[in-house]
């Protein structure tokens, strides 16, 4: 290949000299529209000059300057514009009265059947054999977390015909919840429930504990695969269990298949829909709590009440790796939590985090305005009584605010008792969450956000209480996402998809187990019995 060279003493090609003078044209304009351009065109022909491109054919410089042209727009819905669409239709919101509140009508289904509970006829109540041993089991997680760890053990307790002990709670890094189960659930109502069934106690016997120096540790660790099957229990725990008097399975979440025989899914409805009630300081300040939502909304709704599940937080935004409106502050305060949270987990090799994937794919935690917009899209209005079910939420002053705008009469844990109500369950994440789970449980519409246990359980306990029916609003976020990426969409438009998605949540609200459903979720038919027509 042949080069050519500059001999010494040369005058230098003229593409470094018309860059110099350009950048010095900028320099003492400090015009910034300007400089854009000219240091756009300046780093081309420096180019051209430097790699000895003076005579390149026209493609070649084609292909230089598509190096520095922008990247095309992003896909519908990957990045966060919701505040502008907000901005746009609020005038249009506040100007809107051409409907009735969806409060009174947001439930139009019928299923064509009513569905009711029968689990006592359900449950054999013929006695109970003599005991094979004890079963100790350690429940981790949050409240719902432990909630399915405590019915699967009953059910398990059933199938091995072994006595169980109050199951322990481990201290979760994440929820950092010290309570135990009599804490948090009403211990002796547990056991009375359950006495005809399975048989439970608060301790191991003494005779037990000195043979393993009073060191429950000491009991073997049966290591339960995830969803085990009967027959796994059958065939490796009960040999165990009647050898030694004691087994330990720890930990001991989603140990148990969903579907299993009629016998344990009976035990686990009557665990979770009706032996786990809450303890009693807890239930007395919900019931106050309750009573004080629907008094403050007998004159506008005859005391009915909207409830949202809102996750927020500032680990479930950083966990999700979504982008919104807070800028570069935002995001280092996102990366910092993270690290303090996840310790690089999120910078491991190979692994790819596209933020603008995650909200195309709805896997991002809808901002406090996203759900206002939509429940105001779906005829919710500004008079409507909204109790917000959160821990803290991140960057509340900015975020909480255009919700407060759009439904003025919003209440929380915080708005509805008192600080000397709240002290006993504060640093107390799962007693705060009971409180917020009978909260919703009540209202009238509840709007689930972003998954997880706590929309998961309270779900299927709705259906359990309302004929069948869930009586919830699950956002497909997917779509929603779209409908938050015009800033130029239409007001009558934006409702007309908003009450589409209300519809759409009516009718899946009853629904009946699958084989790969929870019980937890979906009690018919295992829990519920057909009510005849009539």
């Amino acid at each position: 290949m042949h080069v050519t060279r500059r001999k010494r003493g040369a005058p230098p090609p003229a593409a470094p000299r018309l860059l110099q003078a350009v950048v010095t044209v900028v320099l003492r304009r400090r015009g910034v529209l300007l400089a854009v351009p000219l240091l756009y065109l300046s780093a081309i022909v420096f180019l051209a000059g430097k790699w000895g491109l003076d005579g390149a054919s026209p493609a070649v410089v084609v292909g230089i300057t598509a190096a520095f042209r922008r990247r095309p727009p992003p896909a519908p819905g990957s990045v966060y514009k919701s505040s502008q669409v907000f901005e746009k239709l609020w005038p249009m919101m506040e100007a809107d009265s051409n409907h009735t509140n969806a409060l009174m009508t947001a439930w139009q289904r019928n299923s064509g059947q009513k569905w009711q509970s029968c689990i006592s006829k359900r449950v054999n109540n013929t006695g109970l054999p003599p005991s094979n041993g004890y079963l100790i089991i350690e429940a981790n997680g949050g409240l719902n977390q432990q909630r399915i760890s405590i019915c699967d053990a009953v059910a398990v307790a059933g199938l091995l015909n072994a006595t169980l002990v109050i199951p322990m709670f481990h201290l979760n890094s994440v929820w950092r919840d010290a309570s135990k189960f009599g804490d948090i659930f009403d211990e002796d109502y547990f056991i009375e429930s359950l006495k005809n069934h399975v048989r439970v106690v608060k301790v191991l016997p003494e005779d037990l504990l000195e043979k393993f120096d009073h060191n429950l540790s000491s009991i073997t660790n049966m290591r339960t695969r995830a969803f085990s099957s009967k027959s796994y229990y059958l065939q490796k725990v009960l040999p165990t269990l009647l050898e030694l008097g004691a087994v330990r399975i720890a930990p001991f979440s989603n140990r148990l298949a969903h579907t299993v025989v009629p016998r344990m899914q009976r035990l686990r409805c009557l665990a979770n829909f009706e032996a786990l009630r809450f303890s009693e300081p807890i239930r007395l300040l919900a019931q106050k709590m309750v009573d004080r939502m629907v008094m403050k909304g007998n004159a506008l709704s005859g005391g009915k009440y909207v409830s949202v599940h809102l996750r927020f937080e500032e680990d479930m935004v950083a966990f999700s790796c979504c982008k919104y409106d807070g800028g570069i502050k935002e995001e280092a305060e996102m990366e910092k939590a993270r690290e303090r949270g996840w310790k690089g987990k999120f910078h491991r090799n190979g692994r790819v985090i596209s933020p603008e994937a995650n909200r195309r794919g709805g896997k991002c935690p809808l901002t406090p305005l996203e759900v206002g917009m939509m429940l105001r899209g779906m005829g919710f209005d500004n008079r409507t009584m909204l109790y917000v079910a959160s821990g803290k939420i991140y960057n509340a002053k900015k975020y909480m605010a255009p919700l407060r705008q759009l439904f003025p009469l919003l209440e929380t844990k915080e708005t509805l008792a008192s600080a000397d109500e709240l002290a006993p369950f504060k640093r107390h994440s799962s007693r705060l969450a009971a409180l917020d789970y009978t909260m919703c449980l009540h209202s009238e519409v509840f709007v689930t956000t972003q998954g997880g246990n706590f929309p998961h359980f309270l779900m299927g306990h709705r259906r359990y209480l309302y004929g069948g029916h869930a009586k919830s609003i699950k956002p497909d976020k997917r779509k929603l996402v779209l409908f938050l990426d015009n800033p130029n969409i239409r007001w009558d438009r934006f409702k007309r998809q908003m009450q589409d998605m209300l519809r759409h949540s009516d009718a899946k609200g009853y629904g009946l187990r699958k084989p790969n459903d929870s019980l937890y979720n979906f009690p018919m038919p295992d829990c519920m019995c057909k009510q005849p027509n009539g």
